[in-house]
This record gives structure tokens, sequence and C-alpha cells, in this order.
């Protein structure tokens, strides 16, 4: 993991990144001087589904105001500011890119959330929190990065309190088939490790917790980027600027990234899929 994880790093890096999400915000007509948290959910939610699935994963998320998340691979914080105005909970966001550490906490203060979210850099193997720190955690499209699944999930057992819950919605491999890179979260096969749901299931009780709910989203998948393809048909139509989404933070080459998932999708290889795990 160790020669891994500058790769992934390397792969999520984009220079300039912050200005230019305020800059396309600007454009829309966000006034950034009274920036929302929601205003940034375009951009700031990068995963399948985005803030819609934060919210679907978050209703099935036993979370109590006052308690301490973990959003392990937190980005530019868009999960953890969502959670933490929703559920008036504390979020810590570990991310191993510094950059997304750095526009997470920038972002955080501009929307009035610097309070309830903090951002360190670090990696999800070897995190640098105490034992029994947390009451939960979560995990957000992050796990197809971490070749290790079972010292994740003993990662996360560690410092998690006793009883403590962790939220899982990673892609998964559903199938046999092959991958086309690159994809969002993977210039090439280097840097990816998708894994079954067996194997997530096997790495968590092998750590200590149970299964508590599991569902797989290809549906929703799909139908998430059919309605964003029509979306940006319909501005294009109209001789609009496309609308700004998680493509925005994949770079130039977002549009092959989303068209070989899309494809991985459809085919029944890869879905996403939820799980909430307990630990005993």
């Amino acid at each position: 993991m160790a020669v891994v994880e500058p790769l992934v790093a390397s792969h999520y890096s984009s220079e300039g990144l912050q200005d230019r999400i305020l800059a396309a915000l600007a454009a829309t007509g966000v006034d950034l001087a009274a920036l929302r948290a929601e205003d940034l959910e375009p951009v700031d939610e990068f995963h399948v589904g985005g803030a819609v699935a934060t919210a679907a994963l978050l209703e099935r998320f036993e979370l109590f105001p006052g308690e301490e998340l973990l959003d392990i691979g937190s980005g530019i914080g868009g999960p953890a500011r969502f959670v933490a105005s929703r559920a008036g909970v504390s979020v810590t966001g570990l991310d191993l890119t510094p950059s997304f550490v750095a526009i997470a906490t920038s972002l955080s203060q501009m929307t009035g959330l610097a309070d309830r979210t903090r951002f360190v850099a670090g990696s999800a193997l070897a995190m640098p929190f105490e034992d029994s720190s947390f009451d939960a955690a979560m995990i957000l499209h992050v796990g197809m990065n971490i070749p290790d699944k079972p010292q994740l999930m003993a990662e996360v057992a560690r410092v998690l309190h006793p009883g403590g819950s962790f939220a899982v919605y990673d892609v998964m491999r559903l199938s046999e088939g092959p991958l086309s890179f690159p994809v969002p979260w993977a210039t090439s096969a280097e840097t990816s490790f998708v894994e079954t749901p067996d194997a997530y299931r096997a790495a968590a009780i092998a750590a200590g917790f149970s299964v508590e709910d599991e569902r797989a989203r290809g549906a929703f998948a799909v139908e998430f980027f059919a309605s964003m393809r029509a979306r940006v048909a319909a501005a294009l139509a109209d001789g609009k600027s496309p609308p700004i989404g998680p493509g925005f933070v994949m770079g130039p080459d977002a549009p092959v990234k989303i068209a070989n998932l899309v494809a991985a999708l459809e085919g029944g290889v890869l879905a996403p899929v939820e799980m909430i795990l307990r630990l005993a």
C-alpha cells in the first residue's frame, strides 16, 4: 500500500480545483459571500448519486446529535458537511490527498460549518486516531482504492467505540467481466481494487462487525447517469453550458471515465452497494 497510496493521491490531485469550483458556481449566480453547503452539492458529492445517495445512506444509518462521526476518504468534504448539517453530529474527515484536505477545510469555513467538521490527511490503513475515538464511521466510494479490505475493517473497528456503526457505500463487483480504464477512481488497474460484497462481508465479520443491512444500487446508478446525460443534452440544446456535476472534479477526461463506469454498471459487472455494519 505504501507504493499505491501516492499513486491514488496523484490521481485525485487537481491544481486550482477550489478556484475553478467557485468560479463555476459564481457563473451560475451563486453568491460566494453567502455560500451554503447546498450550493456545493452538485460538485462536492463525488460518488454515484451525489447528495441523493448520501441522503439515502443517512436514512439507513443510525446517528444521534452530538455524536462523533469519521468520514474515511472525505474528499473535498461534501458528505461530511451534508451529514454534519442534517444529523447534528461532528464529523472528522480523513483523506489521502492533502489538497483535498485543504479544500475541504476552506469550503467548510466558507459555508459556516468549520465548527462541526474538521479534515486531516492520512491513510485509512493506519489512521492517526486513538482507539475508540468515534461513535460511527462512513466510507463513500473509497474502498475501490484500498487493496487490503481486512486491514481497512480492522482499522475502522479499532477507532470505533464498541457498538459503533459503519456505513459503507462503495462500487463493488457483482459479476465477472473486464473493466475499461480510466474510471472515476483509477487511471489504470494499478490503483483499482474493486471487490465483491462477499469480500467486504468477510473482512467486516473478521474484524468484529455484524452486517445489519445491505442493498445493491445498480438500477439507481444507471438511472442517475441517464438523468445526468439528459440534463447535459437539454442544456446544450438550449445553447447553455452543461450543469456542473461530479465530472467537474475528475478533470478533462471525465467523459471517458464516466462512460467506462456506466458500461460496467449497465453490463451488471459493477454496482454501488450499501452496507450498514455494527461493531460488537
